[in-house]
């Protein structure tokens, strides 16, 4: 006999399979709820706590993967992408593109080369670091001794972009951080590209405080994806955004730090940096 966990998986697959079988009608909740016979109300916290997103957000997934592929053939416009998505215009299309992919779709569509992108190198207490930006906000912060390497290693996530080396305030406002200034921290802005489930990790590493720490599972436990450890870690490591995207802050179940992308090391500095400022402000309240 069925169990209820057994019943409500094999429902939100079904949920699953409509929306991707009916995304082009950009169904709405009350009828993928219909769909499973269930309300709408019972149908969202299921998907959610099953999928680890929304019933609205998954079909905003889908929509987007759809589109990009119809961006990528040279005949396409940003106009039959939007009507072969389901999309009402093309306004929405760019929303659910900024919204997702952090840029627009005829960035997408020519693979960035509009794209410009000023980049700077700088100090900091763990090191020379280069530190780039849009016109959005940072979209690459990383540590790195020789600036030619730097350089190279930012060109190759960024291969269309047009770059020049010019510091401007969004920059400054993120090195400020390095500074003690956290009145700053507001200010900063994130330019991120990215996966759907790359950012969702980056999100949610965000949220973890400054001088407390995290583990894999616990994370992925917080995002809704309690078996997602390992796809947790690999977008971790592919975080363009060193100290400001916090992936410092997480280590192994077993109390060691663990890998960082830009040596154990400055990880291990970077965390006790991190605790003892923290202890600094609360002695000073």
């Amino acid at each position: 006999m069925d169990t209820q966990a057994n019943i409500n998986f094999k429902r939100i697959a079904d949920a699953i399979d409509y929306i991707k079988a009916n995304f082009k009608s950009q169904p709405n909740l009350d009828e993928v709820a219909k769909s499973i016979h269930l309300s709408p109300a019972h149908f969202q916290r299921l998907f959610t706590e099953w999928a680890g997103t929304s019933p609205k957000k998954f079909l905003q997934y889908i929509s987007i993967e759809h589109a990009k592929k119809m961006l990528q053939q040279d005949q396409v416009s940003l106009f039959d992408a939007a009507f072969e998505t389901g999309l009402s215009s093309t306004s929405r299309l760019h929303d659910l593109f900024v919204n997702i992919e952090g840029m627009t779709p005829a960035e997408y569509k020519n693979g960035g080369k509009s794209l410009h992108i000023l980049y700077s190198f700088a100090e900091s207490p763990f090191g020379p670091l280069i530190v780039a930006s849009t016109p959005k906000g940072v979209c690459y912060m990383a540590f790195e001794n020789d600036e030619e390497k730097a350089l190279r290693d930012l060109v190759a996530k960024f291969p269309n972009a047009v770059f020049e080396r010019k510091l401007d305030l969004l920059q400054q406002n993120a090195l400020f951080i390095f500074q003690d200034d956290w009145s700053k921290l507001s200010q900063v802005k994130l330019h991120l590209k990215g996966t759907a489930f790359q950012i969702k990790v980056w999100e949610s590493l965000l949220k973890i405080p400054m001088g407390r720490l995290s583990t894999y599972g616990s994370l992925a436990a917080a995002m809704g994806s309690p078996n997602a450890s390992r796809a947790v870690g690999t977008a971790i490591g592919s975080n363009p955004v060193a100290f400001l995207i916090p992936c410092h802050r997480v280590i192994q179940s077993t109390g060691t730090f663990g890998g960082y992308m830009w040596g154990p090391t400055r990880k291990a500095a970077i965390i006790g940096w991190e605790g003892a400022h923290t202890q600094s402000n609360i002695a000073t309240l």
